[in-house]
């Protein structure tokens, strides 16, 4: 199987960032069209994509085990095929079995959200790509800052620092005693206002960093004069008519029919996460959705549904072959996308974590395969990866489809 790691989350913590467990199945494929989806990047066309292997599909969600989770869902559509599967149960008190439309916490595949709005207020004129986020956004960060702009936090090659200032999370008691911090984005913004200058110069590597989203929903703030998760909502979700889905701000519940998240502690008990203040990931991580939501706004977005062909491209397009990871390893993300190729088939998709919650988009640039996975993992760790490998596996025909570990 081919595939890329992605690095650790740059701090410990409960925010929906994306780590390697998320990020494993994200790395590198062509950009679409808005209508017919041909490829514009570098690069040789997808493989094929094989016929669904239902029994190997449901074998590879059906492993709770490897890692220890208490439900899993998989729900994929496209022209190769409809299907949906569940595990598990979304309430471990009442056994009740997992149904598609149940919400879960979807963590950093808010990014998408964002960047799309960010990309219709372009298209309206309310602001340039090129715009330096310190014009639309002043005092806001040290004025030793170099210019940064839109595009580049998009595309998190904006060389903001590390933040600093968050409470220590390093074990499963920690979290739930942080698990109610009340945040505020201009307290998030804080933490990188230590540093006098940036990383690196803007423009010139890549490093995922939530900061970035969380600049971006204060821009759309200040372009619009709503809090970001209204323009959201009256924008896409409404228009899609996305009921599962939500901007929750310092709610702490999931409204209606809801997997439960549950994360293992230090002495092996089980305790429900569900519940929590997701505000410490505002803007870069903080939605709530479903599998079914999730498939309906990625079939509006690459239809051209919810912006114009030019800035659907942008929201696909690679930063320029020089710039890389900081590590050294080829850019991997694009405007609140990512790229993947698994055993010859090309993705382009998100990733979002929170405590208790694990969720993947994944799809191909022809919409041949388009698909949504949802596991509720007991830990936060690279174990999460397992679930993950072995859909892969499954929705592309790898040797090892369905395999248990």
């Amino acid at each position: 199987m081919t595939t890329s790691h992605l690095p650790r989350p740059s701090r410990p913590s409960r925010r929906a960032v994306l780590g390697t467990t998320a990020g494993a199945l994200l790395a590198t494929a062509a950009i679409p069209d808005a209508r017919a989806a041909t490829p514009v990047s570098r690069g040789p066309r997808p493989a094929g994509v094989p016929p669904l292997d239902t029994a190997a599909l449901q074998a590879a969600i059906d492993d709770l085990e490897h890692p220890p989770t208490t439900a899993a869902q998989l729900h994929i559509a496209g022209s190769a095929g409809h299907w949906y599967g569940s595990s598990g149960v979304a309430d471990l008190d009442s056994g009740r079995p997992v149904r598609a439309g149940d919400q879960v916490r979807i963590g950093s595949i808010t990014k998408m959200f964002v960047a799309t709005v960010v990309l219709q207020l372009v298209a309206e004129d309310r602001v340039r790509l090129d715009t330096p986020v310190q014009r639309v956004l002043p005092r806001l960060l040290p004025a030793g800052f170099a210019p940064i702009t839109v595009t580049q936090l998009l595309n998190h090659t904006s060389g903001l620092p590390h933040g600093r200032g968050w409470p220590e999370v390093t074990t499963p008691e920690q979290v739930f005693e942080h698990r109610f911090d009340r945040w505020t984005p201009e307290r998030i913004v804080d933490t990188v206002r230590y540093a006098t200058e940036l990383a690196y110069e803007p423009g010139t590597r890549q490093e995922y960093l939530g900061i970035n989203y969380v600049l971006l929903a204060l821009l759309i703030e200040r372009l619009t004069g709503r809090p970001y998760g209204e323009e959201i909502a009256a924008r896409i979700l409404r228009p899609l008519r996305l009921h599962d889905t939500s901007v929750p701000g310092h709610r702490r519940t999931l409204r209606g029919p809801q997997v439960r998240g549950y994360l293992r502690m230090s002495d092996g008990r089980l305790r429900d996460i569900t519940e929590i203040d997701p505000s410490d990931a505002w803007g870069e991580g903080e939605m709530i959705s479903s599998t079914p939501d999730l498939l309906r706004f990625q079939r509006a977005l690459c239809s051209g549904r919810l912006l114009p062909g030019r800035l659907l491209r942008e929201m696909f397009r690679m930063p320029p072959p020089e710039v890389t990871m900081v590590d050294g390893s080829p850019a991997r993300y694009s405007s609140g996308l990512q790229t993947i190729t698994i055993n010859g088939v090309r993705f382009w998709g998100k990733s979002g974590e929170q405590y208790g919650y694990c969720s993947v988009l994944l799809f191909t640039e022809r919409q041949e395969l388009r698909a949504v996975l949802s596991f509720t993992p007991q830990r936060r760790d690279r174990t999460q990866e397992q679930m993950q490998l072995r859909v892969a596996n499954a929705l592309t025909g790898g040797a090892d489809a369905g395999s248990a570990r």
